[in-house]
């Protein structure tokens, strides 16, 4: 659905138009040679889910169901929501949204809940709390922080989060492409050295055809009773092998790359949110994105040898992007309460979703505030890298004044066609898009681009609606027409996957805001609190976007031409 009052110049803004001035001033942030000053929203332990008290109802509302399909919005339905999660006495802020596409499947991770949905129909096949469904793949507790991820050369499933111990992470790999079938699981010890308080925080994962990669921040308190600080990151490297080969997963060739913080003028810059390359290359290298620590640009570094006991890390260079700062909160209508107009936490500048290379092309996305657009709202910002060099080829900004664009995330297929979903909130307050709810409630929404020959991305179409919040009005961990209390988390995740079976299908999840927990909207008994839900949608990529640029032909016209030849299973569909 392409909304109204958008225009195509306000939604992209192109990064490439910031002065060099700007880039100096980049420039001039980067650590000084006499030591660094962290920035101060890495550096204090952030809850890693919160725990919602004395608001608990069973109700649930809102079955899964499919939506008209309209242009190339071809499904969307819910996914789980706090209601469900609540259901289960497990009830936290927030949803860290995360999912992924299999053959058959699309399978849910959440904070409280996991789920398993007829990707067909959308239809839920599975619901489980999260601590039941690691029992059944063999591990004892959940503390949230959940990643999913579908490996589609081994037609399996591999899932990754908190066990009952923070340091520790735990893996589920499942036995067949069947996410309702058997799971086998291991898990490792992911912040080591402290025997109080540790957490192996906000894991991230990725696969490439060498690693599996898991990145963490490292926090634990200086002593005993002491808050939590940052203590540094570890990229753990384990051999693919380890995890899909026969047998059940192990860490038995793990390798893990530690960068301590130790507030120091010989503290080095890794990075904050380490976000491994999901790639399907050659290289025996792997690769990593980060933001700084010190400087508002990224950094990027490799792994050599790559799931090996050689393995190594390459020192980190900062990519040297256009100038940003991080943003503030996100406004939304909140007509009955201007109090909580801008109170949604729009995170920071971390790489909060996965990033992946095609074609020898590196795409990823994270929530700035652009110093160059003159307006004080988020956005969410894109770059394509060169995989050889770590060179820019584009970036670019999906925002416009009057709403904060946040929470992104993005796929990419062999054709360098691109979906980048993420939501987006305002204070306007009328229905301009004819969706019966304000304009400026927290939606969920997704942008179509195409790589052209030079790397540079190209719009395809407007901006796709998925799901507009039912409510103007968010604000978890307070009642219903009360003021925010408290940080108001949204997301942390959200992510975007290619279907194994149509590579011109994507399918996104985000969250959306549900209508309170209260008996005049369906719950009685509810109390009163905000509820979160998800949405997920599938997303047809067509048109003339879908033809590849000529070195793809041509590889295309040569496969044509070999007699017997067969296509990589993951390419079913010339897009």
């Amino acid at each position: 659905m392409l909304l109204a009052g958008v225009s195509l110049a306000m939604a992209l803004t192109a990064s490439s138009a910031s002065s060099q001035a700007l880039k100096n001033s980049v420039q001039s942030q980067l650590p000084p040679s006499g030591g660094q000053v962290i920035k101060d929203y890495f550096l204090n332990k952030k809850p890693r889910m919160i725990t919602v008290p004395g608001d608990v109802s069973t109700d649930t509302n809102g079955a899964s169901a499919p939506v008209t399909p309209g242009g190339t919005y071809a499904l969307g339905f819910e996914g789980i929501s706090q209601y469900d999660g609540a259901s289960f006495g497990r009830n936290f802020i927030p949803p860290d949204t995360m999912g992924a596409v299999g053959q058959t499947q699309y399978m849910e991770f959440s904070n409280g809940a996991v789920a398993v949905f007829d990707k067909a129909t959308g239809n839920r096949l599975s619901l489980q709390s999260d601590v039941g469904w690691w029992a059944g793949a063999g591990q004892t507790g959940s503390n949230g922080d959940q990643r999913v991820m579908y490996n589609d050369e081994a037609g399996r499933w591999i899932a990754i989060g908190f066990g009952a111990n923070a340091k520790d992470i735990q893996i589920a790999v499942s036995d067949t492409d069947d996410a309702l079938g058997g799971w086998q699981s291991t898990k490792f010890e992911g912040y080591a050295g402290f025997g109080f308080g540790a957490t192996a925080d906000y894991p991230t994962l990725a696969l490439d055809n060498n690693a599996v990669y898991i990145g963490t921040n490292n926090f634990a308190p200086a002593a005993s009773g002491a808050p939590n600080s940052f203590k540094g990151t570890t990229l753990n490297v384990i051999p693919l092998s380890n995890l899909f080969g026969a047998g059940a997963p192990n860490t038995s060739g793990l390798k893990q790359f530690n960068t301590p913080y130790t507030a120091s003028g010989s503290d080095i810059d890794n990075g904050f949110a380490l976000q491994a390359v999901n790639s399907n290359s050659n290289s025996t290298d792997g690769k990593v994105l980060a933001a700084s620590l010190f400087a508002y640009d990224n950094l990027v570094y490799s792994i050599k040898d790559a799931g090996t006991p050689a393995a190594t890390a390459t020192a980190a260079q900062y990519l040297n992007v256009d100038a940003f700062v991080s943003p503030s909160a996100a406004h939304q209508p909140s007509v009955g309460n201007p109090n909580n107009q801008r109170v949604i936490d729009a995170l920071d500048e971390r790489i909060s979703a996965s990033v992946y290379e095609a074609k020898g092309r590196i795409y990823m996305v994270h929530t700035v505030d652009d110093t160059a657009d003159g307006i004080d709202n988020a956005v969410v910002r894109y770059y394509v890298l060169d995989a050889a060099t770590n060179a820019i080829l584009d970036s670019g900004n999906i925002g416009g004044a009057g709403y904060d664009y946040f929470q992104g995330s993005l796929a990419v297929n062999d054709f360098g066609q691109v979906v980048i979903a993420y939501n987006r909130s305002g204070l306007e307050a009328q229905d301009l898009n004819g969706d019966g709810l304000p304009d400026g409630n927290i939606s969920f929404m997704a942008s179509t681009f195409y790589t052209d020959a030079s790397g540079k991305l190209v719009r395809s179409g407007g901006e796709l609606l998925l799901k507009t919040s039912l409510v103007d009005d968010y604000h978890n961990g307070s009642l219903f027409g009360g003021n925010a209390a408290g940080r108001q988390r949204w997301g942390d995740y959200s992510a975007v996957s290619l279907d194994p079976t149509n590579n011109g299908r994507f399918w996104a999840i985000g969250q959306f805001a549900r209508e309170y927990n209260l008996p005049q909207f369906g719950h009685p008994g509810g109390t009163g609190g905000s509820r979160w839900g998800t949405w997920v949608a599938a997303i047809d990529f067509g048109g003339s976007a879908a033809v590849p640029e000529p070195a793809a032909w041509a590889l295309m016209i040569l496969g044509f031409g070999l007699a017997g030849s067969q296509l990589r299973r993951r390419v079913r569909i010339a897009a």
